[in-house]
């Protein structure tokens, strides 16, 4: 029986493909806004070889779509935007609640803020 509920941790290391279906990497953790409860991004680790040389991007949650039936999550980028894209090393995080580097995450996969969406997973 399928479920809407589960853990975050189960939906770690889940995959990440684009419409081409092409793999974009996995998703290594979550970031959760405590005020609220909300899950504001997913860390997607992307490109380098056997986790040497990967690099992190925080995608907005509501940039991505779970696909129950195949066990991944889509997001409408090519490799090249991808690549392109804001991201940081696993040892030089962005400060992730701060509102000019949100709004530039948010507008470069062009979503809205989760304060102007409802958050569906």
């Amino acid at each position: 029986m399928k479920t809407n509920v589960t853990s975050v941790s189960f939906l770690s290391g889940t995959a990440v493909k684009n419409k081409e279906g092409e793999n974009l990497g996995k998703i290594e953790d979550f970031m959760v806004d405590l005020t609220t409860g909300r899950i504001l991004y997913a860390v997607l680790s992307f490109g380098g070889f056997i986790g040497i040389g990967n690099k992190l991007f925080a995608i907005p949650i509501n940039a991505l779509k779970l696909d129950l039936d195949k066990e991944f999550f889509l997001l409408d980028v090519d490799k090249e935007r991808l690549e392109k894209a804001p991201g940081f090393d696993k040892d030089n995080w962005p400060d992730m609640a701060g509102p000019e580097w949100g709004s530039t995450v948010h507008s470069y996969y062009g979503v809205r803020p989760y304060t102007h969406n409802p958050f569906n997973l």
